[in-house]
């Protein structure tokens, strides 16, 4: 996460001393492809058993934890009904960074209107797939 952050920082100051495209929304549709990243990932672990790296990871917690509490030997396991409405937020969400690009991109006449409406239908057509 910190390696996006990071990269944000970067695309921000080079469009401040470059010619960068888009930036009217100050390329916070980026964050809405971070937040579509970790819900996916929520979806992805859904009741997985963690990994030795992620039991590790896991802030103050050693082995006599998990021997009180085995339940945290797993990812928190959501309901089917929940993980299908997180699948249904996880598309609203793609397609909301894609929407968010490319109105960025006309509105700083990066694209003409013409551009606009093949690229969102391009980006949209991969996001099908």
């Amino acid at each position: 996460m910190d390696i996006i952050l990071n990269v944000l920082i970067f695309i921000k100051t080079i469009k401040t001393t470059t010619n960068m495209s888009g930036g009217v929304f100050d390329y916070k549709q980026y964050n809405i492809a971070m937040i579509a990243d970790e819900v996916e990932q929520i979806i992805l672990n859904n009741g997985r058993p963690k990994t030795q790296e992620e039991l590790r990871d896991s802030w103050g917690r050693d082995n006599s934890w998990y021997k009180t509490h085995p339940e945290d030997l797993n990812h928190y396991k959501y309901p089917d009904d929940v993980i299908e409405e997180f699948k249904k937020g996880l598309d609203i969400l793609r397609k909301a960074q894609v929407y968010a690009q490319r109105i960025d991109w006309l509105v700083s006449c990066d694209d003409s209107e013409e551009s606009f409406h093949r690229r969102l239908k391009e980006d949209l057509n991969k996001l099908a797939k």
